[in-house]
């Protein structure tokens, strides 16, 4: 009797103490920014889907273009018709793993992940700054990085070209809880 309450104790005490092996964000936030001399082009998607593996330092990243949201319809229309091309490219991927994290560490770290990013079939390996935050059931991942357009064949029409800038800004945010099937 002694043997079973101190193993229902136990299981009690440090059954809940285990961790996870995979978080999931579903709704992670990614922005992009332009400056123009015309109008700023600014858009939000809050439909981006994202794994964290904090044993191996692996990250997934999902972003459906059409999910963009911009202030204007026309600048929705613009981006998905004309410069990424959302019927033939659907989403963005990021696979990366992040150097050097600590999934143990309490305090935020500031991280450099690196990965492979593809938008339009074309993949190029990027480095992005990242702060990670553990919190009370997961974990919060924020950064930014710059995206260049030719890099990616975003076909810009040449008239609209001076007022474009080459370099778009982009950040994320992602809260990550964890994943259960």
């Amino acid at each position: 009797m002694n043997k079973l309450l101190s193993l229902v104790t136990f299981i009690i005490c440090f059954g809940f103490t285990v961790e996870h092996k995979e978080f999931i964000e579903r709704q992670g936030q990614v922005t992009f920014f332009s400056y123009t001399s015309v109008e700023n082009i600014q858009a939000t998607n809050n439909q981006v889907l994202s794994l964290f593996n904090p044993t191996t330092s692996e990250i997934a990243v999902s972003i459906l273009m059409r999910a963009f949201v911009f202030k204007k319809s026309l600048m929705h229309e613009h981006f998905n018709e004309s410069y990424i091309e959302s019927d033939l490219y659907p989403k963005a991927t990021f696979n990366g793993s992040i150097i050097d994290f600590d999934p143990d560490q309490k305090e935020t770290q500031t991280r450099i992940i690196k990965g492979d990013f593809t938008l339009k079939d074309r993949t190029k390996p990027i480095e992005i700054k990242a702060k990670i935050t553990r919190t009370d059931i997961g974990y919060t991942i924020e950064g930014s990085l710059d995206v260049l357009i030719d890099d990616y064949s975003i076909n810009v029409p040449s008239l609209l070209s001076p007022n474009i800038s080459k370099k778009i800004e982009v950040s994320f945010n992602f809260n990550y809880a964890p994943y259960e099937e």
